[in-house]
């Protein structure tokens, strides 16, 4: 699949511990913690998604700041946790929102985003990059 990303953003992205409430998610790897989780929130999938730094290009911390806060504004009606996404020295804040993923796909082309990271109960973590995003 031609994904448009340079193999080092690529590399980065299944690098990426994704957090949400003390449980580690990992791209390829299933998280019976992230699966309890799910239960809990009576889903199936829910969807890690950032406002930072659109198209990986970062940007100074006040707008991003800014920039998750519509995003979380957003998703206002679904239930939200507040999640990150850290490698290496570099770090973003996401939000893991509950539910169907589908809309999720729009929010990260209206915040311009490379990809998001969908966890389904039973599955490994995966990331779906803008190509398919449409």
């Amino acid at each position: 699949m031609d994904t448009g990303m340079r193999p080092s953003l690529l590399r980065a992205y299944r690098m990426t511990c994704y957090e949400v409430a003390g449980i580690q998610v990992r791209i390829g790897r299933r998280s019976s913690a992230m699966d309890a989780c799910l239960l809990s929130y009576g889903v199936h999938e829910a969807v890690f998604i950032t406002a930072y730094n659109p198209f990986s290009r970062p940007m100074p911390p006040g707008w991003n700041r800014r920039m998750q806060a519509r995003l979380a504004q957003a998703v206002r009606r679904r239930p939200v946790l507040v999640a990150s996404g850290h490698w290496r020295r570099w770090s973003e804040a996401h939000l893991v929102v509950f539910g169907d993923v589908r809309p999720a796909r729009g929010l990260a082309r209206r915040f311009r985003q490379n990809a998001i990271v969908i966890v389904r109960r039973g599955q490994p973590a995966r990331f779906l990059v803008a190509s398919a995003l449409s």
